[in-house]
């Protein structure tokens, strides 16, 4: 697909999120970008691209606004969050990946989603509540978020739940989400790298290395 000018990262608007794409190599894989709260969708581009430098990254910008910090879902404590809106922009969200899936052309079967905190606690909701949509997912400093859980089959799902060894108040949680989504059927690895709750090389190495772990499972023509 010929690149244009809004391929190079400009915002777009008109579906259910904003976002920018920015157009990797002919045959390339697809990155879908969800960033972490008080940021916005430009953040993890860099490490998208350390992870897959010719990938075609689809950075979606979140729409819930709180204490003028942009997230996904409406937090009560830091480790308490709003189920009604966890729920509403899940939903608003799964019919994003449709709506983007047929505007951009990428198939969300094999497309990976990159979200970090909030963005990747939005992600594993996605997952658990309208199962499908997301089926590779790289979750960096998450947690469950849902209070009620469905009981949802992930077969066929694929996960990495990477945590901060210093990350004190997220950390503690992620053995907590490998175990909720492999309980669902989902194929779950987990990693511990050298960090807080920012993230950086450390997490691009990993998630290289489970995406080597994905492909070389996958049957070759």
């Amino acid at each position: 697909m010929a690149g244009t000018a809004s391929d190079d990262g400009t915002l777009k608007r008109g579906l259910s999120f904003a976002y920018r794409l920015h157009r990797g190599s002919r045959g390339g894989s697809t990155l879908v970008l969800l960033h972490g709260s008080g940021v916005d969708e430009t953040t993890l581009v860099p490490l998208a691209r350390e992870i897959a430098p010719g990938a075609t990254l689809v950075a979606v910008r979140g729409r819930v606004i709180q204490d003028d910090s942009r997230r996904w879902f409406t937090r009560i404590t830091p480790t308490r969050f709003d189920q009604r809106s966890i729920r509403a922009e899940a939903a608003s969200f799964a019919v994003f990946v449709r709506e983007a899936a047929l505007a951009e052309g990428f198939d969300p079967r094999e497309t990976v989603f990159l979200g970090y905190s909030n963005g990747a606690n939005l992600l594993s909701s996605v997952m658990l509540l309208h199962p499908g949509i997301v089926r590779r997912a790289a979750l960096l400093r998450s947690m469950p978020v849902l209070d009620d859980v469905p009981p949802t089959r992930l077969d066929g799902s694929e996960a990495v739940v990477l945590a901060g060894a210093r990350d004190e108040t997220y950390g503690p949680y992620a053995p907590a989400l490998t175990a909720l989504l492999a309980e669902h059927g989902a194929e779950v690895q987990s990693y511990v790298v050298p960090a807080g709750h920012e993230f950086g090389s450390a997490d691009a190495k990993a998630v290289r290395k489970w995406l080597g772990k994905v492909e070389a499972k996958r049957p070759h023509a």
